[in-house]
């Protein structure tokens, strides 16, 4: 298995993950704006179906396919993960079941 990933290729490059970062987590955000509110906690977290783990799913593939084609970037999937959550949590668009 080759290594395609940025940060792993060039640790040391600190400013150009920084910088695919932040624009990964205004990607995300941008992204939440296309969908109506979405309710984070419900009877199953682990409901492959529920509507917040199947936007996770097309919005990290999306997310990768966004920092290949505009940065030329090959983000880590922990990357991806990270900065969709940091993005989760700047939106307005989830509403959270208090149970």
């Amino acid at each position: 298995m080759a290594i395609r990933y940025n940060l792993w290729i060039d640790p040391d490059n600190k400013a150009q993950h920084s910088a695919v970062e932040a624009d990964l987590e205004r990607y995300f955000v941008e992204r939440f704006a296309d969908y109506p509110h979405i309710r984070l906690s419900g009877a199953d977290p682990y409901d492959y179906d529920a509507p917040f783990n199947r936007l996770y799913e097309a919005l990290i593939a999306r997310g990768a396919e966004y920092c290949e084609r505009t940065w030329r970037y090959v983000a880590t999937p922990e990357q991806l993960n990270r900065c969709f959550f940091r993005a989760v949590g700047q939106s307005n668009k989830f509403v959270r079941d208090d149970r």
